[in-house]
């Protein structure tokens, strides 16, 4: 037993159609040899990258399109075989900057000629769904949510936007959504990485959506043995959407330890809520230090709304309960009183309140890791097989400019 118990399971998933027939990458690859994979961009590496790489798993003889592709980072995988990147991709300092060229990515990635695939896979959270496909082509988008920061008002509080950018926003942003709408219309089938993006994508495009969880590498956590100790922990990316500032001060104001593993650039206001005693702050952490953390952790705490999130999955493969903020992917992920600890409101109290909660529970580590394997890499490549099988017997499809 471990501190954090009560029997809860997932609900059924809704398909946005009929079942997704049975079918294997093996079959796919037969029926369509020639595959493009279509990612937004490639500089570094993240969770919809990791579905990236499990989709050339699927069809090892795929080319990759991008806008923006920095090789640096990646592994034999991505470098090994042709990475096509837009005329962006050649402008200084554009692996770096790549967010201020987003207005002008769909135009760049829209001249690509894509007529000589088979099929067209894009991975998309912004642009990669807009690619142009001839009626021939079957186009699956694997969509990781609708552009976030054009439909979600508030999304972009915390970030640093000087007075002429954030004068220059509400037009810009209205643009984008035209512009991720009018794109809405290219693929013949929307995949959603959990059922909140595809409410998302229902609500946004007007299309229906399959749900196919995104894969997570469960196998390398599941072999990882358990050493409890008397500190929580914060792992990620630190950038605003996340409130990693809400770890830290729930933490403070119990006087709970916690580490906090990661950086970006919402660190410095992390950093000004820290000085309470037991509060590290360790940087980005290579992989072993991950594993090693999550070993002696009491709990993972991720106050964040994401789309899926990978890292609570892995947590609770690696036995580690997992305190949640109870939206979006969480709520998929983390069943709540029996791997850890959902909370209502992004806020230091209803945090705390939930740390609270979870000291008085008693979890149990093979309910953690069974729940965790449901995720595995397998389960979505038969998965993401079906949905591609459906697509091909035109589920899904709407006319061009039909969504509202």
């Amino acid at each position: 037993m471990i501190p954090g118990g009560l029997a809860c399971s997932l609900g059924a998933v809704q398909p946005a159609g009929p079942p997704a027939p049975a079918t294997s990458p093996v079959d796919l690859r037969e029926r369509f040899p020639r595959v493009a994979v279509v990612h937004d961009w490639l500089t570094i590496p993240g969770g919809s990258e990791q579905v990236v790489m499990e989709l050339l798993e699927m069809f090892p003889a795929a080319e990759l399109f991008t806008t923006v592709y920095d090789p640096e980072p990646w592994p034999a995988l991505i470098k090994d075989r042709p990475v096509h990147a837009t005329w962006l991709s050649r402008l200084p300092g554009a692996s770096r900057h790549y967010p201020k060229l987003l207005p002008l990515m769909s135009s760049a990635l829209r001249r690509f000629d894509l007529s000589r695939f088979d099929l067209v896979i894009s991975s998309s959270h912004a642009n990669a769904k807009n690619v142009r496909t001839p009626p021939s082509t079957l186009h699956v988008c694997y969509c990781h949510t609708p552009m976030r920061y054009a439909w979600e008002e508030g999304f972009l509080e915390g970030e640093e936007v000087g007075p002429a950018m954030r004068l220059a926003l509400p037009p810009l942003l209205a643009w984008l959504r035209r512009q991720d709408l009018a794109g809405a219309s290219e693929p013949d089938l929307f995949v959603a990485n959990s059922r909140h993006v595809a409410d998302r994508i229902e609500r946004y495009y007007g299309r229906p959506a399959e749900v196919v969880h995104p894969p997570v590498e469960v196998e390398h956590f599941l072999a990882i043995e358990r050493d409890p100790q008397d500190y929580y922990l914060a792992f990620g990316r630190v950038v605003p959407y996340k409130r990693v500032d809400l770890a830290v001060a729930a933490c403070a104001k119990l006087g709970r330890p916690l580490k906090v593993a990661g950086d970006g650039r919402a660190m410095d206001g992390v950093r000004a809520l820290a000085g309470a005693p037991g509060i590290e702050l360790l940087g980005k952490v290579p992989q072993a230090e991950r594993d090693r953390l999550m070993v002696g952790a009491r709990a993972l705490l991720f106050p964040g709304e994401e789309d899926f999130g990978i890292v609570p999955v892995e947590a609770q493969a690696a036995g580690l309960p997992v305190i949640a903020y109870g939206v979006g992917g969480a709520l998929e992920t983390v069943l709540d009183g029996a791997t850890g600890v959902l909370f209502a409101e992004q806020s230091v109290d209803s945090l705390a309140g939930a740390i609270e909660r979870f000291e008085s529970l008693q979890i149990e580590e093979a309910v953690l890791r069974e729940n965790a394997r449901s995720f595995g890499r397998e389960r979505f490549r038969e998965e993401m097989a079906g949905a591609i099988e459906l697509a091909a017997r035109g589920a899904g499809r709407r006319p061009v400019g039909s969504a509202p």
